[in-house]
């Protein structure tokens, strides 16, 4: 049974991202899901100041141990104003500061299904296609991406509506599944 941590990059408490990293770590086969919300994890914002006055902080801590106590990693990730939600950043500053084997490893290697979707229509949202380029850096291994378009239009009932976007996620799901079941 693999274990799998999945989290919305959003605070928000009626996060659409939260909503769809839940829904797809619950289409895993043999899985056991945690369900993180970053409210639980709220640090105070990073500077480097602050982590020379009280060194890491145990909310970001807790988060890394979270991560390295799961196989792998669903994510939605959400945009406000094109980038990282402030709480996903900040979360991450503090993340990348912790002492690690190999530097800034956040992921440490660990599969990622990388999601993102947003109520606008647009094809791909820019922190998408930032979060593809740059989370590798920090240790991810992406196996799976999606973007789900306008979600209060595509996704109803507690699941993808619409048929071509349904394909394309049962696509991505069965190449991440499939990952994990090699492992």
């Amino acid at each position: 049974m693999k274990k799998i941590l999945a989290f919305g990059a959003s605070n928000s408490s009626t996060s659409i991202n939260k909503t769809l990293a839940t829904f797809t770590a619950n289409q895993l086969k043999e899985a056991t899901i945690t369900v993180a919300d970053l409210n639980d994890y709220a640090s105070p914002l990073y500077s480097v100041d602050l982590e020379k006055e009280i060194g890491i902080d145990k909310k970001a801590m807790d988060f890394y141990k979270l991560i390295n106590a799961n196989d792998a990693i669903v994510v939605s990730i959400a945009e406000y104003n094109g980038l990282h939600t402030s709480a996903f950043k900040n979360l991450w500053d503090w993340l990348s500061r912790i002492p690690m084997e190999k530097p800034m490893n956040i992921w440490g290697g660990r599969p990622m299904f990388l999601l993102a979707t947003s109520p606008g229509r647009r094809l791909e949202s820019n922190v998408f296609k930032v979060s593809k380029e740059i989370f590798p850096h920090f240790g991810a291994n992406i196996v799976a991406d999606f973007y789900l378009p306008s979600f209060n239009h595509f996704f109803k009932d507690g699941q993808i509506v619409e048929p071509p976007q349904k394909e394309e996620f049962n696509i991505q799901l069965q190449k991440f599944q499939t990952h994990l079941n090699e492992l």
